[in-house]
């Protein structure tokens, strides 16, 4: 291509790779893939409020399906989209429209959110040929609109933690709701990137004892024009338009590209407390919806290529997550976006792993999930991302898509089946005894198969979806009116138990028991093998009303309070107390399954040992009676060690007999008549919280109740 001037600028042929807007220092490359368009028109903005694009620039160059060019003077800052040309002609998957002004799906900066207007879609709303149609408005002054960034920052010596899996404690967190209400927190930073880099925000993490911070989706998403006409607003953030960009909404300057800056300060400062970084991300689905959807992005640059359509109609899409479309993970460059996303994340955002939304959605090559798709065959060869943690949502909304256990080597999974059944037991349930113990154990009747360790399962009670640890003591009913869908939204099967009041109630026995419950969850969280994930807010008697699908709540509803009273405040410190013995405990951070029988110095030893009430080893009666809620497991830690790098012993793991009573009743209980297993003494015990360090060798256990004994 020969040099072109533009007004004050040089435009030349540039170069396709990277995609995106790149910054050298002194102008910019820009390079969109369409593999389908017939024309592309770069549009420059004066600013995020422009109404339209102040110059408009063909760019002639394609090289393999990459359209590009390089422009002189084009600096950070500068506003941006992109107009396609090409067929309409959704019938046949193709939905392009040079009315709609585009983002581009790599920048990494938005710097102007949505203004929802009928302009925005690709067909005319209310046309009787619905998106048949063709809708000829012009979208600039509405459309989202990145911009150019300087990616330089003073990272220091900063660089992912590396924390290993099975000392790792993860606290999921929404940007916006930890802080919100935080007062210790400067008002102009809460509800931002900055305000979880507050000392006050990192003195609570750190002093909780968590390791990684789990956030809810920050690449930048769309508001949704349902929720806004119901008054809503979309808090979450599931719904996804830009997979490089830091959501705007969390910035302390959301019409400026300082937001990656403020992200970046964000991942430095919490790295510097030892605290690691996972995303939650959402590679699944796009905000464009189904084919009645704007066009904003991926459906006017090249919708048969970035999206799955029905093979007999590609005017329709295939929806395995229930949100309207699925990306096209056969089509190589769906697959090169999402990779070039998370090493983007990794190696300029210095984020320290991920948890993938509807992971199964990811692994559907035709039909069916496919466990050696071309996704985990990416990312298990890539160098990059396979060092990072990779965390599964294991299922989807299609046919199949529930795979817990299923996933491939490299890979943990959120243990949906580990939240029922401990749920299902702490509430009292018959006949769980087996299942509690295999999870409590860490799962190995799912993850032991494939070759993956205990810390495959990421053992939760709850998490963002759902009730909060209050309301699942609270509620035996969700409560989600303020939603506007006359409550039928969100999960009913919740396996809750409300201790006999439902709500808010001022009956003192019913609020000891609730307090009790929610210690007998934590603890056993915290003392079963695998990774336990904490639900941001649980420690502070965080409440939603009852409400378990609060996805359009951005207020106070989903907000964490931070207004303690004395319970709230004795319960964070047991929190915080279940943690530390946690991460004391060599034999519950242990990095493979119980063997069952192992031998010690020629002699055959149980490294995990079940007993009864009367103190005898449980027999197959004992595990099939459903009226037994009430046992005791032994994990001997003698053999455990933890060396350095020199191979010399620098912790010697010690035995703890955990024994748990879910019963409505007190339950005498004798210690097993072994003589290595005399000295016991109680660190922790959920009916009484204040007590430890006491010598115990058998006796009453109170009723609902789980206490942890270490052989001293």
């Amino acid at each position: 291509m020969e040099t072109i001037a533009v007004e004050d600028m040089v435009l030349t042929a540039g170069k396709p790779a990277p995609l995106g807007a790149t910054w050298d220092g002194v102008g910019t490359n820009f390079a969109l893939f369409s593999e389908h368009a017939t024309k592309v028109e770069l549009c420059l903005f004066d600013s995020p409020d422009a109404t339209q694009e102040s110059r408009k620039i063909e760019l002639t160059n394609n090289t393999a399906f990459v359209w590009h060019g390089y422009l002189t003077g084009i600096e950070p800052g500068q506003v941006y989209g992109y107009r396609v040309h090409g067929p309409y002609e959704p019938e046949n998957g193709h939905r392009f429209n040079p009315n709609k002004v585009l983002l581009d799906p790599y920048a990494k900066s938005v710097v102007r959110a949505v203004t929802w207007d009928n302009s925005l879609f690709g067909y005319t709303i209310g046309d009787e040929k619905e998106d048949l149609s063709f809708d000829e408005r012009d979208s600039a002054a509405y459309a989202p609109l990145g911009a150019v960034i300087d990616p330089s920052f003073e990272w220091g010596d900063d660089k992912l933690l590396e924390t290993p899996w099975n000392k790792t404690i993860i606290y999921e967190a929404h940007v916006k709701g930890f802080t919100k209400l935080n007062p210790h927190v400067p008002e102009h930073l809460r509800g931002t990137y900055a305000g979880i880099a507050s000392p006050a925000v990192i003195s609570h993490l750190s002093k909780l004892g968590v390791t990684a911070i789990e956030l809810m989706p920050i690449h930048h998403r769309v508001n949704e024009r349902s929720y806004i006409d119901r008054g809503l607003n979309d808090y979450w953030g599931y719904n996804t338009l830009g997979f490089f960009a830091p959501d705007s909404r969390f910035s302390s300057k959301p019409n400026s590209i300082d937001h990656v800056r403020e992200f970046k300060t964000m991942v430095k400062a919490l790295h510097a407390a030892g605290i690691e970084v996972i995303l939650d991300v959402v590679y699944n689905h796009t905000i464009e919806g189904n084919h009645m959807g704007p066009t904003f992005c991926f459906r006017g640059i090249d919708n048969l290529s970035y999206y799955r359509t029905m093979a007999d109609n590609r005017r329709y899409y295939m929806d395995y997550t229930g949100c309207g479309n699925s990306l096209n993970m056969v089509h190589p460059t769906v697959i090169q976006t999402i990779m070039d996303s998370l090493r983007y994340w990794i190696t300029e955002m210095h984020v320290d792993g991920f948890r993938f939304d509807l992971a199964s959605t990811l692994a559907r090559e035709l039909y069916d999930v496919d466990h050696l798709s071309a996704f985990f065959d990416v990312i298990h060869q890539d160098p990059v991302i396979s060092q990072v943690k990779l965390i599964a949502e294991p299922w989807d909304l299609g046919e199949g898509g529930y795979q817990v256990g299923n996933f491939p080597i490299l890979w943990t999974e959120w243990n949906g089946k580990y939240r029922d059944k401990m749920r299902e037991f702490v509430k009292g349930d018959s006949g769980l005894l087996g299942e509690f113990g295999m999870r409590l154990t860490g799962s190995s009747d799912l993850y032991e198969h494939s070759g993956r360790r205990p810390f495959a399962s990421i053992n939760f009670i709850t998490c963002h979806d759902g009730f909060t640890l209050e309301d699942l003591v609270s509620y035996n009913d969700k409560h989600n009116e303020a939603n506007k869908e006359d409550n039928r939204d969100g999960e009913s099967h919740n396996n809750s138990w409300n201790c006999g009041a439902e709500g808010e109630t001022d009956d003192p026995k019913i609020k000891a028991l609730r307090y009790q419950q929610k210690r007998n969850f934590m603890a056993l969280l915290m003392f079963s093998i695998g990774v336990p994930m904490i639900s941001g807010g649980d420690e502070l008697g965080r409440t939603q009303g009852g409400n378990n699908n609060s996805y359009c709540q951005d207020n106070e509803i989903s907000w964490y309070q931070w207004d303690l009273d004395d319970e709230d405040k004795k319960f964070l410190a047991f929190v915080e107390k279940v943690i530390a013995i946690r991460k004391s405990q060599l034999v519950i951070e242990r990095k493979d399954f119980f063997k069952g029988e192992i031998e010690e110095d020629g002699k055959p030893v149980k490294d995990v040992a079940w007993f009864g009430a009367n103190g005898k080893p449980m027999s197959d009666s004992d595990w099939n009676d459903g009226n037994n809620k009430c046992l005791g497991v032994l994990f001997d830690g003698r053999i455990l060690t933890e060396v350095d790098q020199d191979t010399s012993v620098i912790e010697q793991g010690k035995s703890l007999f955990l024994i748990a009573n879910a019963s409505h009743t007190d339950v005498p209980f004798k210690l097993p008549n072994y003589k290595y297993l005399e000295n016991w003494t109680v660190i922790l015990d959920t009916a009484q919280p204040e007590r430890s360090e006491e010598t115990w060798n058998g006796g009453v256990v109170p009723a609902r109740s789980v206490m942890l004994l270490e052989r001293r």
